[in-house]
């Protein structure tokens, strides 16, 4: 593995090649997280090069956070991405997720599984096929259709008409008022997120998120050379106690959360809790983006699903809804509401990129929130109640009393501890329930660690 014809076709000067070298081997998995890397004595003589050269090469990575080195203990691959920072330089090899033989082995085996008709895919975050709506299109005729196409210029925030319908199920979900003119259409979440990355922060920014959470499992902040730190959460959300120590330790600019039915872990944001952290946040300055893709989806009407944007009074609250966790991810529509200066400066963004935005989407979710959402997200809440009350009785019945987990409150997901002390103990265990047909979501695809599952139970089929 450590071998100095390696280095060869590598460019660079020679403390690069060794970077890049180690980099590799964790791109491939051929270095895991957790793992120990030969002392420096050793490196330098595997690798025929100095010392000092492999002294320089992991102060490098150590500094970017790729791995963590330990006084008397040694080297060791970062078992986090929490402060890891990509460098914003051109870099023309594709990451390791994009490469089918570096996934993990379970990862393999699952999408192998994935073939199987029989497959129990409680991995899959997207919502099933037969509870999507059956939407139509309004009665618009093909030369509307194309005149909206060739105004599209015109409409880069979006179709002034969908603004008018978000803006009036804002108020009906939320008694929120929110002005049309500072909501920006998107393609979806994913877009929002990328605008913002974007058009608002730089390299080597620290942000905040919830540990454990999914946007740890986006390359877009690492694309960006972001620099991400996990934020301490309990029943209520993140803990001011972890966030300020956070604060005190990193320049955070800004705190991206998923407040209500968080993923994975599924917690609802208590409304004190929010009001706490906007008021935190206010006297450092910090803006918070703000990501609600299931607050429409509770199980209970006592619930705080309020956003926390509801809540702000000096516009230091982006907030990102989507319409994908209820009609499906391929009718790709979500909004930003921000201040009209920012969305329209993120607007000029994403024109320059891909010059705007379909209307075939947007009219569809025009339709779906003019005539349809009422009566199908109260029957969506009750097929995913049925479904995690299924799933929970199954985990007991499966698992028995070691399992731990919280009754989900809405959303899509159960976040689960296996009973495991041990990397070989969750493998076996996983790959029990894979040769039983059931796919889960490993907690390290969120920042977490061992034993750590999710459980989408819109998939829940046993």
């Amino acid at each position: 593995m450590w071998d100095q014809q390696k280095l060869a076709p590598l460019s660079g000067a020679l403390f690069k090649k060794v970077t890049q070298l180690i980099e590799d081997y964790i791109d491939q998995g051929m270095l895991i997280a957790g793992e120990r890397l030969p002392s420096e004595r050793e490196l330098a003589k595997k690798l025929s090069v100095n010392r000092s050269t492999v002294v320089h090469a992991l102060d490098l990575l150590t500094e970017r956070g790729v791995l963590i080195r330990r006084q008397g203990s040694g080297t060791y691959v970062n078992n986090q991405k929490w402060g890891m920072q990509t460098y914003s330089s051109i870099h023309w090899r594709l990451p390791a997720h994009f490469y089918q033989n570096k996934q993990s082995v379970y990862q393999q085996k699952s999408a192998q599984m994935r073939t199987q008709l029989s497959i129990c895919d409680l991995a899959n975050g997207d919502l099933p096929t037969h509870l999507i709506p059956k939407l139509q299109l309004p009665n618009v005729s093909l030369d509307e259709l194309i005149m909206h196409e060739k105004n599209s210029d015109t409409l880069q925030l979006g179709l002034p008409s969908l603004k008018m319908q978000i803006a009036i199920y804002m108020q009906k979900q939320f008694a929120m008022q929110v002005d049309p003119e500072e909501i920006l259409i998107t393609s979806g979440t994913q877009q929002s997120l990328f605008l913002i990355t974007q058009g608002l922060l730089k390299p080597g920014d620290s942000v905040g998120i919830e540990s454990p959470s999914y946007f740890y499992s986006l390359p877009l902040f690492q694309a960006a050379g972001l620099r991400l730190y996990g934020i301490e959460c309990d029943n209520d959300g993140i803990t001011l106690e972890s966030l300020a120590s956070c604060v005190q330790q990193h320049h955070i600019k800004w705190l991206f959360l998923n407040p209500v039915f968080q993923n994975p872990m599924g917690f609802v944001m208590s409304h004190e809790r929010k009001k706490e952290i906007l008021v935190f946040c206010r006297s450092q300055c910090i803006g918070i983006v703000e990501d609600d893709a299931y607050s429409s989806l509770a199980f209970r009407r006592d619930l705080a699903v309020s956003p926390i944007k509801k809540f702000e009074q000096h516009n230091q609250v982006i907030y990102l809804g989507s319409l994908s966790k209820y009609i499906g991810r391929n009718i790709r529509v979500g909004w930003m509401v921000a201040p009209r200066d920012i969305i329209e400066n993120l607007a000029k963004i994403r024109q320059h990129i891909d010059s705007g935005l379909s209307i075939l989407p947007q009219l569809l979710a025009q339709e779906y929130l003019q005539h349809h959402y009422v009566s199908h997200q109260q029957q969506l809440c009750q097929a995913l109640q049925i479904k995690a009350e299924q799933l929970m009785l199954w985990l007991d019945s499966y698992f028995g009393s070691d399992i731990t987990y919280q009754a989900p409150l809405g959303g899509f997901h159960l976040y689960a501890y296996l009973p495991v002390n041990t990397v070989a103990q969750e493998s076996a265990l996983l790959n029990k329930l894979l040769l039983d047909g059931v796919i889960v979501s490993q907690g390290a695809s969120f920042g977490d660690g061992l034993g750590a599952i999710r459980l989408s139970y819109g998939h829940f089929e046993l």
